[in-house]
């Protein structure tokens, strides 16, 4: 098994039309391109399935607001609130501990 690499989204059409025009041949397509059995057959699929737009990496990005459900929009809204209430109760714990201290100084 080949030691995988970071691959642009040109290389890896690349490679899937490669491997496609020989046939599936994923054997010649891992010597030629040094890209593990399981990543080319993984973007092959997603290629039969989706087309180009499927080789697309998506990691790390957030969805547009329109392409969301609107169960997704309110797990979105129900995180952004939490987070800002760890925050708060955050300042407040620090307001608290900075009173307390204040108080003995006096």
């Amino acid at each position: 098994m080949t030691k995988g690499r970071n691959t642009t989204y040109e290389e890896r059409v690349e490679i899937v039309s490669y491997c496609i025009e020989h046939g599936n041949d994923y054997t010649a397509a891992i010597e030629k391109y040094g890209i593990s059995y399981q990543q080319i057959y993984s973007w092959v699929r997603k290629y039969n399935e989706k087309g180009t737009e499927g080789l697309v990496d998506k990691r790390g990005k957030r969805k547009a607001e329109s392409e969301m459900t609107e169960v997704e929009k309110l797990r979105a809204e129900n995180r952004m609130l939490e987070a800002r209430n760890r925050r708060l109760e955050t300042e407040n714990a620090v307001l608290k501990k900075l009173e307390k201290i204040e108080r003995r100084w006096c």
